[in-house]
């Protein structure tokens, strides 16, 4: 029984983000980036999307590495549910736009059904307050191409429209990442719901 407490105790400690990201009822950074969606570049602004409902800022190491390709394909296999609760959805990175042109289209990540955007001086990064780590030289990405920018810590920020963080989810695998937030967003949408009744 002890060593079940234990290793509970430790599964917590693992899952509890140790960096200093926005918590929730702090006010979102307010940003615009260049960003893609079905391999098309655009400019991508957090304050318009907020006008249509919740927007689920999700920050990631960087495209096309293993744990990056699963939350992509997860948030994309998602992306109905996401918008059937009224949320949208923008991944942010350091990588470059011509690299997320290729990773928003690819069928196997993206799929062309959720915009990523390039942070490419980590500066949108810094302002949701999480670190920035240089990635070691020579590390290729799944395509066997070297990855020549630094990295962010894998969080996620849910916004609601009043443009305030409702939740922030880290320090959990890429696919869980994904599902808890939907979890965030679709508690959300009821609240709204119930409100209006």
């Amino acid at each position: 029984m002890k060593r079940w407490i234990a290793m509970g105790a430790l599964a917590t400690l693992f899952a509890t983000p140790t960096w200093a990201a926005l918590k929730e009822g702090d006010a979102a950074p307010a940003f615009k980036l260049q960003a893609s969606q079905a391999g098309k570049a655009f400019s991508y602004s957090l304050q318009d999307a907020l006008k249509k409902g919740p927007v689920v800022v999700y920050f990631y190491p960087s495209a096309f590495t293993g744990g990056c390709n699963v939350q992509a394909h997860t948030f994309a296999v998602n992306a109905d549910k996401f918008a059937a609760a009224g949320a949208s959805i923008v991944g942010v990175s350091l990588d470059s736009i011509d690299r997320l042109n290729a990773f928003s289209a690819d069928p196997e990540y993206c799929a062309g059904k959720i915009a990523v955007a390039s942070d490419a001086q980590g500066n949108v990064a810094k302002a949701f307050d999480l670190p920035i780590t240089e990635i070691p030289s020579g590390r290729k990405d799944t395509r066997g191409i070297e990855i020549d920018h630094a990295r962010t810590e894998r969080t996620t920020f849910i916004v609601t429209p009043d443009g305030k963080v409702a939740a922030t989810v880290g320090g959990i695998a890429p696919a869980a990442n994904v599902e808890q937030a939907l979890k965030v967003i679709e508690e959300l949408a009821a609240k709204a719901k119930g409100n209006k009744s």
